[in-house]
């Protein structure tokens, strides 16, 4: 007969061998796993609560509570889908875990016809080409860090970068002499991005004149972006950055670093892009996931409309 105790570990071993799986062989990302983590935690929470500790045992019922009480509690929509993504990965994955370790075969998927919560899509914060042109002027180019800076913006919104791309871009991975970089994005999944003329000239001039200057202060690093310490720079760091030349361009009181990526892909497909090459850039593993743009396209075609038709 099985323990309590048992069954209590059979849960918290079935979430570890999901987490593992989505490390190992998905090769999804550390924040994305860590945030897998949290869920399932909370999850087998819930269930304990309920006084289920038998994965095998877990109703329909249990999931829509623990959906629903986060919904209750403030969760939004977008955050109550998420969750029952990561819970729908998890009960996929639970029958090869039962039958490895012993559990009960009477197995039955609970999240099997459970609809996703419904939800609008939240358009991405983009800036239009004259803002970004006024943050991408906005560094003092006339000492050592304003290079820098100016050369991460152009780099950023000229390959759309994440910033997790761009403060681990490594000097191995550009191939300025033909316009283009090599990145590692999500689930360590390599792209190769092409970049315009301005961003491969202000990095060549970081690269050349500056880089030098701050490599001589900290530890020996193929990390091409570095801080005033001559060490990789950290998201935080990327992040006061940004804020500080958004302060000094005038443009607005916030932009996120996501901001110049959202901005990036806008102004392609404003100019006629092909939204599959588009997604291509981005790194998208769905196109669905493009096609929020070309929302923020039409916002912005009627917007021209409202503006200059004399009927708008």
């Amino acid at each position: 007969m099985t323990t309590q105790a048992s069954v209590s570990s059979l849960l918290t071993d079935s979430i570890e061998d999901y987490l593992d799986y989505l490390t190992s062989e998905r090769g999804l990302s550390e924040n994305t796993v860590a945030s897998y983590r949290g869920d399932l935690a909370q999850y087998a929470a819930h269930l304990a609560k309920n006084g289920v500790t038998d994965p095998s045992k877990i109703a329909e019922r249990d999931v829509r509570e623990y959906i629903g009480g986060g919904i209750i509690s403030g969760l939004s929509p977008r955050s109550a889908a998420r969750r029952l993504s990561c819970l729908r990965g998890y009960h996929a994955f639970l029958p090869q875990v039962l039958l490895e370790r012993g559990g009960s075969r009477n197995y039955a998927d609970p999240t099997l016809h459970m609809e996703t919560p419904k939800m609008s899509r939240r358009l991405p914060d983009v800036l239009g080409v004259h803002e970004m042109e006024k943050l991408l002027d906005a560094p003092d180019t006339g000492a050592l860090l304003g290079v820098r800076d100016r050369a991460m913006l152009e780099m950023a919104y000229g390959a759309g970068l994440r910033v997790s791309e761009l403060i681990n871009l490594e000097l191995s991975n550009l191939f300025l002499e033909d316009s283009y970089v090599r990145v590692f994005g999500k689930g360590s999944k390599e792209r190769i991005i092409p970049v315009g003329n301005t961003a491969i000239e202000w990095t060549e001039r970081y690269r050349r004149d500056v880089r030098p200057d701050l490599i001589a202060k900290g530890a020996l690093t193929d990390v091409l972006f570095l801080n005033a310490r001559g060490h990789p720079l950290t998201r935080m760091g990327f992040w006061k950055i940004l804020q500080k030349q958004v302060g000094r361009s005038g443009v607005r009181e916030r932009v996120k670093p996501h901001t110049l990526r959202h901005s990036f892909a806008t102004h392609l497909l404003e100019g006629g892009a092909d939204l599959r090459a588009v997604q291509e850039m981005l790194g998208h593993a769905d196109i669905s996931t493009t096609q929020i743009y070309t929302s923020v396209d039409r916002e912005y075609l009627k917007e021209i409309h409202r503006t200059f038709h004399p009927r708008g």
